[in-house]
């Protein structure tokens, strides 16, 4: 098990494509509306039967957020009016009723995660009511054995938020913080001071949860090598348990807030290159370690002890040490894994609430794996989670010949295991330290679907 990295900016540049970041196999981009709600709803009451019945993670998006941050990507409704919250919550809390009623109430919710938007844009109150909801329709952990998550912006949390956020059963929270340099701060219209990001964090402890992260960007305007290392300095003096640090991709074709971004003021590919590569010796010497995609946590956090017991999985809510769960996504835009299928609600808040309202799912497409998809899958889930692939495992699991039926791939691998991204052993492929940086290339080379350019929906790699 590989948890160092070696860095190699001319190894980086050569790789350096487009790509998917592995979320779910197959990617959005092969959802189609060919999969409707009542498909969905087929597939999620026959995972109940038998031994397909797996604990359940729910994720439930909050899409508001007071202020606009010019780099973000999500789906977001932009609003001051703490009211446009109230008639989204009742819609929510019908979707609840109609997915809990899916799924057998035995069944027990091993993850839970609240993203955005901001979460804590809803009221104390209102937070308690969602989780109530919640429980009167699965069956949540009420022992704290569940890795029951939120995204905080620490603007929108402070003492009092995080003690109501722990009594509701939440153990483990992400802190955004993308820079704390006054200049970035204001070119993408995030003003966050310190003492309201460090106050949370103290709370946080203070409340005992199990598990706090700090997101970082690099890439953003303004950013230099100098400046940057001031804010992770910053950051990891206060020793959070994780740390994400995000390479910026500027898409402002397709997401409009970006547009208000200078892009004569975004550092340069060289200059996004020398602060990832003094980022990660920084965090090195501080002790973390790096788990994949961005990605670092101390030893003893449970990815990192996951990732060295073989058994660290990723989902659309990032790395998790909870691989056998189906995942149930409610609120606008939100995408579930029931089965074998991925399926996305709809993404406005004016058709959400339409279906919602009608009584019905908030489904509106997705995508039902074939065998040779559910194989693909487990490859590049193994291979982004554990850095290594042991054909002998997978062969007994679908009952293949590894090396005829993955042939193409393999000797396209030969290239990446010349440069010493990786060693191709007989019955084995590990990847190197210095190939962990670029494993999405190497996951690419087991994905069926890029072709014909579709890289191009992708972000670089790096």
């Amino acid at each position: 098990m590989y948890q160092t990295l070696e860095f190699d900016p001319e190894l980086i540049r050569r790789y350096d494509a487009s790509g998917p970041r592995y979320t779910s196999y197959p990617t959005a981009v092969q959802f189609t509306e060919a999969f409707t709600a009542a498909r969905y709803r087929e597939i999620a009451q026959a995972t109940n039967t038998g031994a397909q019945a797996a604990p359940l993670s729910l994720y439930f998006h909050i899409p508001f957020c007071d202020t606009v941050c010019f780099y973000c990507a999500c789906n977001k409704v932009i609003t001051k009016n703490r009211k446009r919250a109230i008639p989204y919550l009742e819609q929510l809390f019908r979707e609840i009723e109609l997915q809990g009623a899916l799924f057998d109430r035995n069944r027990p919710v091993d993850q839970l995660h609240w993203g955005g938007g901001t979460p804590t844009f809803l009221s104390a109150e209102q937070m308690r009511d969602l989780m109530r909801v919640t429980g009167e329709h699965f069956q949540l952990r009420n022992d704290d054995s569940g890795e029951y998550s939120i995204e905080i912006d620490p603007r929108e949390a402070d003492a009092g938020t995080i003690a109501v956020l722990r009594s509701l059963g939440f153990n483990r929270l992400s802190l955004g913080v993308q820079d704390f340099d006054p200049d970035v701060q204001k070119a993408v219209n995030r003003i966050q001071t310190e003492a309201q990001t460090w106050a949370v964090l103290d709370a946080a402890r203070a409340e005992g949860f199990k598990s706090v992260s700090v997101d970082l960007i690099y890439g953003l305007p303004l950013q230099t090598v100098e400046r940057f290392m001031v804010t992770l300095d910053k950051v990891i003096a206060a020793g959070p348990d994780r740390l994400s640090v995000f390479n910026y991709a500027h898409l402002p074709q397709l997401f409009k807030t970006q547009r208000q971004i200078d892009e004569s003021l975004l550092p340069s590919a060289e200059d996004k290159l020398a602060i990832l590569e003094l980022t990660i010796e920084r965090l090195t010497q501080a002790g973390y370690l790096y788990i994949g995609m961005d990605h670092f946590a101390r030893p003893d956090d449970e990815l990192a002890v996951a990732q060295r017991q073989g058994t660290l999985y990723r989902n659309f809510q990032g790395y998790s040490t909870h691989a056998d769960c189906d995942l149930v996504a409610m609120g606008a835009t939100a995408i579930s894994k029931v089965g074998n299928s991925y399926s996305q609600n709809l993404k406005t808040l004016d058709d959400y609430a339409a279906r919602i309202d009608s009584g019905e799912l908030a489904v509106f497409r997705g995508v039902e794996l074939n065998a040779d998809d559910v194989l693909r899958r487990e490859v590049i889930t193994r291979l982004i989670c554990n850095f290594e692939l042991d054909f002998a495992a997978i062969e007994t699991e679908f009952n293949i010949d590894f090396t005829a039926y993955f042939a193409d791939a393999l000797r396209a691998l030969e290239g990446f295991a010349a440069d010493g991204l990786l060693e191709l052993e007989d019955r084995r492929l590990r990847v190197q330290p210095r190939g962990r940086l670029l494993i999405r290339n190497i996951c690419m080379q087991f994905d069926r679907y890029l072709s014909g350019g579709a890289e191009q929906r992708f972000s670089k790699v790096i």
